[in-house]
């Protein structure tokens, strides 16, 4: 297995290669900011900076991952580590304010993506790049693996009315691209202008999952548990919208999902001959803890994927979501408002970004159909990232 170092290593392996003496630090991060010793950024730059580490900042779900679900704010707080300020970038604000960029020079960035487009830590980069052009501070992003390879794209890019904190820019579900990558698309492609540096790592190479790269994995978000969570969830993250759990509230988040009323036998039989290529469909019964359906039992499907090479997730969900919609009329409903802070629009247009797509679901077109309407869109954005790719295959 090959040695990669994330841009944290780099980083650290020769700090004044990519920062200047005397510089004030600060750090966006959360647990999964680690070395493979998982040493956290903050004491590994604490180590070698010392004080001009100045302040902290967390992406949702806070700055220890600790808040569980959507639209529940963390608070600023004091690292007790290192005795420094932690300014919440999902509380009363998602935008950093001047007293926020005040105390640093450099805003470093070391978050885990994990390739989809409706994960929200690519947005607070991207208000954290707006913010830092305003208030005239330099943003240095330490790059991480796409945990589902750079190589595949997929789904429809962004709808203009379909914008929200889960989709701010027209790109696909799966759009293939690094955080450091992503970074260069938005500073540059959509002009935001700040002065953006990308510390890269060593060894990535595009066609890797994550379980090729030697690097141990901790969970970004609390429902993304392990490597084959984010394998799945560029479609599963679709029953979010809809009144089928996506499996919050167990061990095996967007694996699972499900609904009491659900007949599995009835959606195999609506599925007929359509395999799910590279992956396998098992039927089960599971109790959320939280979350919808809350300790009432689910009957639904655990997703099994055989083979990530020819799994697509989100073409996956879109026909399992639309058997559900063709065996379950009466029962199946689209989640309401509010949603990432949405609280007119329907959850489900936010999440796939566009609506009509939404609508053409209900009506029961083939997702074949579907797929090659946006297929010219996601030429297009094939080109564009063409431009912002730092590592070759």
């Amino acid at each position: 297995m090959p040695t990669i170092q994330t841009g944290l290593e780099q980083l650290i392996k020769d700090p004044h290669r990519w920062l200047t003496s005397g510089q004030r630090l600060g750090l966006l991060s959360n647990p999964a900011s680690v070395d493979r010793r998982l040493a956290h950024a903050r004491i590994l730059l604490k180590q070698a900076f010392g004080e001009q580490l100045k302040a902290l900042y967390s992406p949702q779900h806070g700055f220890f991952a600790e808040k569980q679900d959507n639209m529940v704010e963390s608070t600023d707080l004091i690292d007790p580590v290192l005795q420094i300020p932690v300014f919440s970038l999902y509380g009363k604000t998602r935008i950093p304010d001047v007293r926020m960029f005040e105390p640093i020079d450099v805003l470093l960035v070391d978050l885990q993506d994990v390739g989809c487009r409706v994960y929200t830590f690519i947005y607070t980069l991207s208000y954290c790049l707006e913010a830092a052009k305003k208030y005239d501070v330099q943003v240095v992003v330490l790059d991480r693996p796409n945990p589902i390879n750079g190589v595949d794209v997929e789904g429809n890019c962004l709808a203009d009315d379909c914008t929200s904190f889960v989709g701010r820019y027209p790109i696909p579900m799966r759009h293939g691209l690094t955080i450091g990558e992503l970074a260069g698309l938005f500073n540059d492609y959509f002009k935001i202008g700040c002065r953006l540096k990308v510390v890269p790592m060593a060894g990535w190479q595009r066609q890797m999952l994550f379980a090729d790269t030697g690097l141990p994995w901790v969970a970004p978000s609390p429902n993304m548990p392990a490597p084959q969570t984010a394998l799945v969830y560029p479609g599963q993250v679709l029953w979010e919208g809809t009144n089928v759990s996506e499996g919050r509230g167990t061990a095996q988040p967007f694996e699972l999902f499900g609904a009491p009323y659900i007949q599995v036998e009835k959606i195999l039989k609506t599925m007929g001959s359509r395999r799910i290529p590279g992956a396998a469909l098992r039927p089960t019964v599971f109790e959320p803890t939280s979350n919808k359906w809350l300790d009432t039992p689910c009957n639904g499907f655990q997703i099994h994927v055989t083979d990530p090479v020819r799994y697509r997730p989100y073409k996956t969900t879109l026909c399992l979501l639309q058997a559900v919609i063709s065996a379950h009329r009466e029962q199946f409903k689209w989640k309401t408002p509010p949603y990432e802070y949405e609280f007119e629009r329907l959850p489900i247009d936010l999440i796939i970004g566009d609506r009509n797509i939404r609508r053409r679901l209900e009506n029961l077109e083939p997702v074949d159909e579907l797929e090659a309407g946006w297929h010219e869109n996601l030429e297009c954005f094939e080109k564009i990232r063409q431009e912002f790719m730092i590592y070759q295959s």
